[in-house]
């Protein structure tokens, strides 16, 4: 954590009132990585390991538990596998994530996501992310052990997740680089794209988000021609108007980017 973006990131969110009401009621976590200078990465997060219903966004834990079995030849590399890995992505395809939840199957995601070598999920650290339900119902379920949660996320293991990916240690770099691929150039324009689509049209967007009634989150790898405009941005609303929430977090995150790194 740096001190200066976490002083700068809490003077400017919790100012709005109503962003602080929720800060405060564990109904609102935001987590934000400055990527502008590869020497100098900082990180800071509010509600950070608290961990909530993410809805869709877990998809990204499917995503790398496959891209693991893939490469450790236990699931194979089909056009169909590859099409579903990108729907589930892209456009969050409830379908197709099914489908690839039912091939590699929920162990294969625990085991993953538990694995040492990434911690995204730690029973003795605030869990973090999961995926434990199909898309769509139907079938067994297993729900992580902290809050029994079907669909789980904290900001902080999504950060990781992103700075991880970004840096080609998830699976190896190979495989980084197919889901950074798999993740670029998504396909709703909703949330943190809707105002990157206006403010940074030319921003790379790697990118996966998620809704489910009053549920919003959205995650997010910016990667600007700018230096400046590099960043990872991580937010979850548990808010009937989260949606417009989290589009209107990314201008006040890139004033403090900017404030924190005079």
């Amino acid at each position: 954590m740096d001190t200066s973006l976490q002083f700068h990131l809490e003077e400017e969110i919790l100012s709005n009132q109503s962003w602080s009401h929720l800060i405060s009621q564990k109904k609102m976590a935001l987590g934000v990585v400055d990527l502008s200078d590869p020497e100098k990465i900082r990180f800071a997060r509010i509600n950070g390991n608290h961990m909530m219903y993410a809805a869709s966004l877990p998809k990204i834990a499917i995503l790398l538990a496959a891209m693991d079995a893939i490469d450790k030849g236990e699931l194979i590399e089909t056009s169909e596998v590859k099409k579903d890995m990108r729907l589930m992505i892209s456009k969050s395809d409830n379908a197709a994530s099914t489908r690839m939840i039912d091939r590699i199957g929920y162990a294969k995601i625990e085991a993953v996501m538990t694995d040492p070598k990434y911690a995204f999920y730690d029973e003795h650290n605030g869990g973090g992310l999961w995926v434990g339900k199909r898309y769509g119902g139907g079938g067994d379920t297993n729900r992580e052990p902290l809050k029994q949660l079907s669909h789980a996320a904290s900001v902080n293991q999504v950060c990781r997740f992103y700075y991880l990916l970004a840096n080609g240690k998830l699976v190896n770099e190979k495989r980084s680089k197919q889901m950074l691929g798999i993740m670029e150039n998504p396909e709703l324009h909703h949330k943190f794209v809707n105002t990157l689509d206006v403010i940074a049209p030319s921003a790379r967007l790697f990118r996966k988000s998620g809704s489910w009634k009053t549920y919003h989150s959205d995650s997010i790898l910016v990667w600007g021609k700018d230096p400046n405009r590099r960043y990872i941005l991580v937010a979850l609303v548990d808010d009937p108007d989260g949606e417009q929430i989290i589009r209107n977090l990314v201008k006040p995150i890139e004033k403090v980017l900017k404030k924190s790194d005079i």
